[in-house]
């Protein structure tokens, strides 16, 4: 039994969900999302609430029923409030900014890096980082994570893109003797 799949997914007050042949649209506030799942889970939708159930008792129904919820949690919660990464860049003349659809980068580089936004996604770059927020929670997270293994922090200085809530455990160095 999957313990979160079991939940009850509850449907905010001006969200709409609906489910057509395995296609789950959910409409907010904040705009809408639309996902195919696959045909081993059951949706039960009414007013205020989702119950999410596998179709039969198999290895593979059970292990898709509980990420099909969390999906369809993301989801709502996504459209009815944004997602949000922050990423802090440190080192001496590491630079980002935004420029129309696209993330120019100075990070060490014998050239700029420039990265195109994804549709969907809002990118805001200022002194100490960037911060990247959306509605799909994937999207956010795999733009953050594109954007950090540019430049993973370094254990010596610590110097590149991490997470704001990441602690970058630092080594020593060299001693001299």
């Amino acid at each position: 039994m999957s313990k979160i799949g079991k939940q009850i997914i509850a449907i905010p007050k001006g969200t709409e969900v609906k489910n057509v042949d395995g296609t789950v649209t959910v409409k907010g506030p904040k705009g809408t999302l639309s996902r195919n799942f696959k045909d081993d889970v059951d949706f039960a939708i009414d007013n205020k609430s989702i119950r999410v159930s596998p179709k039969r008792d198999d290895k593979f129904g059970r292990a898709i029923w509980g990420t099909c919820a969390s999906h369809l949690k993301n989801m709502i919660r996504g459209v009815n409030e944004m997602y949000e990464k922050k990423l802090i860049l440190e080192g001496v003349g590491y630079k980002s900014e935004v420029a129309g659809t696209s993330l120019n980068l100075a990070l060490g580089f014998s050239h700029p890096v420039k990265i195109p936004i994804p549709e969907g996604i809002k990118v805001v770059s200022d002194k100490t980082g960037i911060s990247i927020s959306g509605i799909d929670k994937e999207k956010v997270g795999g733009f953050a994570a594109y954007i950090r293994s540019l430049k993973k922090p370094e254990p010596y200085k610590g110097k590149g893109f991490h997470y704001i809530d990441e602690h970058v455990r630092r080594k020593q160095g060299k001693k001299t003797a």
